[in-house]
């Protein structure tokens, strides 16, 4: 009987949490918004840089209402769909002054570095909004592609082992990651033949 009841307790929690999920995104989720594409094929163990795997993060979708509080942020969002590395770059990181502590900044301001190849700024700022959320998703993605990029695929899999303990459900992040990673490998075996 006791079996039965921790049964059903644990099968309540299961459905409320897949219903709190799928009915009230978190708001990292809505800020990330539907995500197209997923990573491009590598030509060679390290690519040139034009055949880089930059992932295309979508980020024209609805405002969280947190980020219609900061025009900023809003603005650094609208610089990332036009593809204004720079100028996201630097409003995000006036809106970074004002919320210091704010993950979705710093991946996206990691992501803008990530697209202009300069990848120390990039690696600094996805480690940061991995310390102030370690769980979060999009960092450990794009962070674990970067890798891929410099040729240190054991890291990128340390992030997609990573993605694989958050994940519960299938998640976009760890699909693109895995993808970038098997793509990586075919092209690192293509290459010793």
């Amino acid at each position: 009987m006791i079996r039965v009841i921790a049964l059903s307790a644990i099968l309540g929690a299961l459905v409320a949490g897949v219903a709190a999920y799928t009915i009230s995104p978190s708001l990292w989720q809505t800020a990330m918004g539907p995500r197209s594409g997923g990573p491009e094929q590598t030509a060679e163990v390290k690519p040139a840089s034009e055949d880089w795997p930059i992932c295309t993060m979508t980020v024209a979708m609805p405002d969280a209402d947190w980020a219609r509080l900061d025009p900023e942020f809003a603005a650094g969002k609208k610089a990332l769909v036009a593809e204004d590395w720079d100028g996201a770059i630097a409003v995000l990181k006036s809106a970074a002054l004002r919320d210091p502590r704010n993950a979705d900044i710093q991946n996206y301001i990691g992501y803008a570095y990530r697209r202009l190849r300069q990848l120390e700024p990039a690696i600094q700022h996805f480690q940061q909004a991995l310390t102030f959320n370690r769980r979060h998703r999009g960092a450990h993605e794009h962070l674990g592609e970067l890798y891929l990029t410099l040729g240190e695929p054991v890291k990128a899999e340390e992030h997609l082992a990573a993605l694989e303990d958050i994940c519960l459900i299938p998640c976009e992040e760890l699909s693109d990651l895995h993808r970038a990673i098997a793509a990586y490998k075919s092209s690192a075996m293509k290459s010793l033949q």
